[in-house]
Parts: structure tokens; C-alpha cells; sequence
């Protein structure tokens, strides 16, 4: 078996989280983005975001949809053409993300809530070091080849 299969498909793993992560979390906010609303409204209720709220939600749930089908559509990219540019731009929304959202935990005092994105951000870091692993692999032609070896 070649390697390059088992690593993509590691890869393809990781990448998935990132799918359920922003995908789950965007639509959520769609469904019931009443609850949603009134939640954020109250978080917020003492900080300076108090008159915000929707348009960051709206903003979020923007952002976490795209990060989401980003992130699927570099599944897609990374097996049918070899190459991890969607990915390297799912790492990227997706730190943006979690950046917005911790600023929020942060503003609204909720330190516990922000301490808890912070193994998020570890693995999108980690994810980003392993994209620039995984796409120097697949770039390399000895390595990457489907051939086998004479």
C-alpha cells in the first residue's frame, strides 16, 4: 500500500472535525437563532457589544458556515486533484473564527468559556503545521507517486 493513501486518509480525518465543528455550529445558529440570540444578548448584556449582537451573529454564523463547507470542499480538492490549497484557507477561517470568539468570551468576562477554545485553536495550529506537511508531501513527486517502486 502506498503511504500516501494512509496519510490522506489521517489527514482527510482531521479535516472532518473541522467540517462537523463549523458546519454544526453555523446551522445551529440558523435554527434557532432566537435561542441563540437571547443567549448572546445576555452574555453581552454588560459589555460594550450589548447593541451589536445580531449583526455579530451574523457575522459568526457567516463565517462558521463558510470555514465549514471550506473545510468539505478541501476534502474534496485534497483527493480528487492532490493539492491543499482549501485546506491551508480552512486553517486560516477557522483561527479567524476561533479568534472571534474568544475576543467575545473575553469582552463578555466568560474567562472559562474562553480558556475552553483555546484546544481548539491547538489543533487548528497543529492542523496548519500538519497541511504544510501533508501538501510539501504530496508536491514532492518521489514521494507522492502512485508508482510502485522498481
Amino acid at each position: 500500500m502506498n503511504p500516501i493513501y494512509f496519510i490522506l486518509s489521517i489527514y482527510s480525518v482531521c479535516m472532518i472535525v473541522l467540517v462537523i465543528l463549523w458546519l454544526q455550529s453555523g446551522f445551529d445558529k440558523i435554527t434557532d437563532y432566537k435561542g441563540n440570540l437571547a443567549w448572546l444578548n445576555g452574555h453581552f448584556s454588560k459589555s460594550f457589544f450589548k447593541n451589536g449582537v445580531p449583526f455579530l451573529l451574523g457575522t459568526l454564523t457567516f463565517f462558521e458556515i463558510i470555514t465549514g463547507a471550506t473545510a468539505l470542499l478541501s476534502l474534496a480538492e485534497l483527493w480528487i486533484y492532490h493539492t491543499c490549497t482549501l485546506s491551508f484557507c480552512t486553517c486560516g477561517l477557522s483561527l479567524l473564527s476561533l479568534l472571534c470568539l474568544f475576543t467575545g468570551q473575553r469582552i463578555a468576562k466568560d474567562y472559562a468559556g474562553a480558556a475552553s477554545l483555546m484546544g481548539y485553536f491547538i489543533y487548528v495550529l497543529l492542523l496548519f503545521a500538519f497541511t504544510y506537511v501533508v501538501s510539501d508531501y504530496l508536491n514532492n513527486p518521489i514521494l507522492s507517486s502512485t508508482d510502485p517502486a522498481p
